[in-house]
């Protein structure tokens, strides 16, 4: 009986001795108290990785301070590549980006771990998952108490919404001149090209109680099919699967447009592709902006922001079929921009906000008027509950647009300009030979350049308007076809009067002004309204 106990027992020793202590991120082990530096969450990885076969890690890029920035590849079977996708649909979950805003940082580490323990074994059969848990890697590391003062925890502080360069890395989608925008760009919208991207934030604005919100991507220069589906079809469906499925109250993003008229209507963000989640609906894809309500709670903040990724991910899952043949549709309506001289897509270089066909809820509180310190009005929330059903300005509707033209051609071979493209993933062609051709100029009447810094660019304004002429083309210029599945994205940089182009962020400064003189040269960039024969 001795031997046969002794043997019971050796037997359950190696079970005992192989048992793994539950893998927490930094929040939940400190009961939502802290949250993580960067070599916390690269250690969470580095562990979490060698526990499953359904998770592999790429670099994203490596910040100006060093660190490198991890991409979590996650499917049954794990692809080793995006040739290994075979069919299924890429979700992207971007967290971080403003180290200053954690919750999403800590809950995709938490859905990362969950789904690797088969939280839904379908889901990883259908799906692959990518996540950047700490896009700013730099910012985060700056933790301190005195970074947000105004925000409910956590109670270590957290990191700074700026990177190494000291850039804010939801501004730099367009001129790339961070390498962390510039990673995400070649590594996972090039590489992988996920159909949906959620993009993980704080905020703090208007008082209400949904600790959750979020939204769709803006800009009037995406497809429109697909921002009236998020609109009408998918994010409703998320939001009630948000609160049916998940309990978890919230709303869709923004704030009052007047604290003491709420029925004024509640007001979007801004709609330019600077924004990584507009910059995505150019790209023809499905781009949801997360904020997370800063004056919840730390806990509730972190688990609410998991059950919208869930959420995001059910709907993934179950009109998987309907999300690729949506932007398939997308991608073939730009192939077919600039190649049709009766096309009436076209190119909104002026747009306004309007209300959504159909009202919001939000439940907020009654708020009342203060003078602060400096004798400015202020308003701050009282303890009596309110429910408002209000317009939601987030429709932006063209008011000046302009034809895709065949083609931009660019005679000027400037490197950074070049580059600029070339990361992008933009198509384009050089001139062989040299050739005459008709096009459009911008003539300039003004340029304005912003008062304030923004990002260490005096950004530009110009007015001016567009003249035919007659120029000779030379071998070696840049040719950039609108018919491509980018042609949206190449027409926003290269517009003369984009408010998000390359005029815009000054890359064509020097080429704008003579050293003496008043005048202006021309803007270099010159439009091929119809197809034409080009030399490529």
């Amino acid at each position: 009986m001795k031997r046969l106990l002794c043997i019971f027992i050796l037997a359950a020793l190696p079970a005992v001795a192989y048992l793994q202590p539950p893998l927490l991120t930094v929040a939940e082990s400190s009961n939502f108290t802290s949250t993580s530096t960067h070599s916390e969450v690269m250690a969470y990885v580095e562990r979490l990785q060698k526990t499953s076969k359904f998770l592999r890690v790429e670099k994203i890029a490596t910040t100006t301070e060093g660190k490198d920035l991890p991409l979590l590849v996650i499917g049954n079977p794990v692809p080793k590549d995006p040739k290994d996708l075979h069919g299924r649909l890429v979700v992207y979950i971007q967290a971080n980006i403003h180290a200053g805003e954690v919750e999403g940082k800590e809950a995709s580490l938490m859905f990362a771990r969950d789904l690797v323990a088969k939280r839904d074994p379908e889901l990883l059969k259908h799906l692959v998952v990518l996540i950047c848990p700490d896009l700013n890697a730099d910012g985060n590391d700056r933790i301190s108490k005195l970074n947000r003062t105004y925000q409910n925890g956590p109670a270590n502080g957290v990191g700074e919404r700026q990177n190494g360069q000291w850039l804010d890395l939801n501004r730099d989608a367009m001129k790339l001149e961070s390498p962390e925008m510039r990673g995400v760009v070649a590594n996972v919208l090039n590489r992988w090209d996920p159909a949906i991207i959620v993009d993980c934030h704080t905020t703090n604005g208007s008082y209400h109680q949904e600790p959750v919100t979020f939204t769709w991507m803006m800009n009037p220069n995406g497809d429109r099919e697909l921002i009236r589906y998020m609109r009408d079809r998918m994010m409703p469906w998320v939001s009630q699967t948000l609160s049916g499925k998940y309990g978890t109250l919230n709303c869709f993003y923004g704030e009052f447009i007047n604290q003491q008229n709420y029925e004024e209507g509640w007001i979007s963000y801004a709609s330019e592709p600077r924004y990584f989640s507009n910059y995505v609906g150019i790209r023809n894809r499905l781009g949801i902006l997360n904020e997370n309500y800063v004056y919840a709670g730390y806990r509730e903040r972190v688990l609410g922001c998991y059950n919208l990724i869930a959420s995001i991910t059910d709907y993934a899952l179950a009109y998987q079929t309907e999300i690729m043949q949506m932007l398939a549709r997308a991608d073939s309506i730009s192939l077919a921009i600039g190649s049709q001289a009766a096309s009436s897509d076209s190119f909104a270089v002026k747009y306004s906000g309007t209300p959504t066909p159909q009202k919001i809820t939000i439940l907020t509180y009654e708020a009342e008027a203060y003078t602060d310190e400096h004798g400015r009005e202020r308003f701050r929330k009282t303890d009596t509950k309110r429910t408002v059903t209000v317009p939601y300005i987030a429709d932006y509707i063209p008011v000046k647009s302009i034809a895709y033209p065949y083609a931009y051609i660019l005679p000027v071979p400037d490197p950074n300009v070049l580059q600029l493209i070339r990361q992008h993933g933009v198509e384009f062609q050089m001139l062989t030979d040299s050739v005459t051709l008709t096009v459009e100029q911008f003539a300039i009447d003004s340029i304005a350049p912003d008062r304030r810094l923004n990002q260490g660019h005096y950004c530009n304004t110009i007015n001016g308007s567009y003249q035919k002429v007659s120029r000779r083309f030379n071998k070696g210029d840049m040719v950039v076809k609108t018919s491509q599945k980018l042609g949206r994205l190449a027409a926003y940089l290269l517009e003369p009067q984009s408010d998000d182009g390359l005029v815009y962020w000054n890359f064509w400064d020097r080429y704008l002004v003579p050293q003496w003189g008043s005048y202006f040269f021309p803007v270099p960039v010159y439009r091929l309204t119809s197809p034409s024969y080009l030399p490529l």
